[in-house]
């Protein structure tokens, strides 16, 4: 774990699984510190996104089996439940803008995929 002392800010990068075992456009869910996080591959690139699994409108951690798309460019992934999609950059809900699940910094280092859960 770093700590900066600028700010005092905790990073805790994890690695969750190599890039190869997320087969691309999909997402799989990842238990971290005792999180629930969705973590998804967007094609056949090293681009990867990171929001919590719970759906806050069916109440359910699903959001990894959720649809990968984009809505004007912006990366998306519809809710497997009722389809409410979720910007995968802010996690903001993009049908209903007073609902939002947190997003996590994610990375790829030697092809291994890294989320921060700090």
């Amino acid at each position: 774990m770093l700590q900066t002392a600028s700010n005092q800010q905790t990073t805790q990068w994890i690695t969750v699984c190599s890039l190869e075992q997320i087969i691309p456009n999909t997402g799989v869910c990842a238990l971290l510190k005792g999180k629930q996080i969705a973590i998804f591959r967007i094609g056949n690139t090293e681009e990867i996104y990171a929001i919590c699994n719970y759906d806050p409108f069916s109440k359910a951690y699903v959001l990894s089996r959720g649809i990968i798309g984009d809505r004007n460019g912006v990366p998306k992934v519809a809710s497997p439940i009722y389809k409410q999609n979720f910007n995968l950059i802010t996690g903001q809900c993009l049908d209903n803008e007073a609902i939002s699940v947190r997003a996590f910094p994610t990375k790829v280092v030697d092809g291994q995929v890294m989320v921060n859960v700090a």
